[in-house]
């Protein structure tokens, strides 16, 4: 991390000092706390970049310029129970800003070179983009994205969506904390099937939701995202500390309704959690999103509350590697209308707040580096994410 000493500010006196308060009686890891647009330009007017310390230090941040996390986005490395940290921010030049090491990633890559033949794409090479509308032709297993569909990480695990009809979510869990998606599908198509030296996708999706997939429940069953008049999809933001994918789907048909849906998913460093915003416009009376069955695994569900996010939680040997995995959905307990289940999944169904809807989902896989190994430590660690959630650092501008 770059040190404050030879920055060239825009405005000597140009700077804001915040506090940032964890109200909770237990310490929180990598969180983070964002400074809207707004807040940022009524304060640094002149400000090309800016620049956060802690003290003398300079700590990891990120400006978001899109979608429902906007703003300066900090990274919190650690901050202890009941404490309150003080940090500054300063307007700078863009020539003197900072980077940091890259701990999250968002990509989509496509073929170029090749042709459509039918449904399937004959040649051609791998590219990454930042957008894509989603091609007439293209369908599950067209060859024509790498690992179907957009993927997006963090240093502790990965996950991806199936750019197709199927709109489901799967997780890619890793050995390192390096940035891997970049690697994945370019020694043959689907090779992350199997264990290699970055990791491997462990979950198996089918007909379920995967994890956190968007749907709506119909009384009986769980619907994808599955027949739209088109999809595009953007890489949104890839970032040192903050990546994210956003998916606009137009036509929606299902249950008598048309819908236009607009999905955020987003991840920042040092979490596991994918944080899932839905806008729509349409009416509709539920979304709901869930968790994948799996016959070797324990599933526990709590409604949650005002101090703590509802959840529902599978753990077990439920990986494609036969390891011990576990995975969870958690949301805003205002916002629950019911937790069922059909014949693929485990389900939570959500009455949309405002024409949106937010929930986090998460996977932690055994085989991950200094990763969570128990079923009763993935537990306490989801108990205490809900708490979390809930219970949001608490931000003050001191002016």
């Amino acid at each position: 991390m770059a040190a404050c000493n030879g920055q060239k500010e825009t405005n000597k006196a140009s700077e804001m000092e915040v506090e940032v308060q964890n109200t909770l009686d237990i310490s929180r890891a990598s969180g983070t706390i964002t400074i809207s647009l707004e807040e940022l330009e009524a304060s640094f007017p002149e400000a090309e970049a800016y620049a956060v310390y802690s003290g003398m230090q300079e700590i990891p941040h990120q400006l978001i310029k899109e979608g429902p996390n906007a703003g300066l986005m900090i990274l919190i490395e650690e901050i202890e129970a009941e404490e309150t940290q003080k940090l500054t921010v300063k307007g700078i030049s863009k020539d003197s800003a900072s980077s940091f090491p890259k701990r999250t990633q968002a990509e989509l890559s496509i073929k170029e070179g090749g042709e459509w033949k039918g449904r399937e794409y004959i040649g051609g090479s791998f590219k990454n983009v930042d957008s894509l509308r989603v091609p007439d032709e293209h369908t599950d297993h067209s060859w024509y994205i790498r690992y179907e569909g957009p993927g997006w990480e963090s240093d502790l695990v990965g996950y991806r969506f199936y750019l197709d009809w199927r709109n489901a979510t799967d997780v890619f869990g890793k050995t390192t904390t390096d940035m891997v998606l970049q690697n994945a599908g370019q020694d043959g198509f689907d090779s992350y099937h199997e264990l290699s030296d970055w990791g491997m996708d462990v979950l198996k999706v089918g007909k379920s939701l995967g994890i956190g997939s968007p749907a709506y429940f119909d009384g009986e069953k769980a619907i994808r995202i599955d027949s739209t008049d088109s999809i595009n999809s953007k890489i949104l933001a890839n970032g040192a500390i903050y990546s994210s994918v956003k998916t606009n789907y137009y036509g929606w048909s299902v249950s008598d309704k048309k819908l236009d849906i607009t999905s955020f998913y987003s991840i920042h460093a040092g979490s596991r959690l994918t944080h899932h915003h839905i806008d729509f416009e349409g009416n509709t009376d539920n979304l709901a999103t869930g968790i994948g069955k799996a016959d070797s695994a324990k599933i526990y569900t709590s409604k949650g509350s005002s101090e703590a996010f509802g959840y529902i939680v599978t753990y077990g040997r439920q990986s494609l590697n036969n390891d011990k995995l576990g995975l969870a959905v958690l949301f805003p307990s205002e916002a629950l209308k019911q937790i069922t289940a059909d014949q693929y999944s485990d389900i939570v169904v959500l009455t949309p707040q405002h024409n949106a809807v937010d929930y986090y989902f998460l996977a932690a896989w055994e085989l991950e580096k200094e990763g969570i190994t128990t079923e009763e430590d993935f537990l306490k660690y989801v108990e205490n994410t809900a708490r979390e959630l809930a219970s949001p650092l608490v931000v003050t501008i001191k002016k």
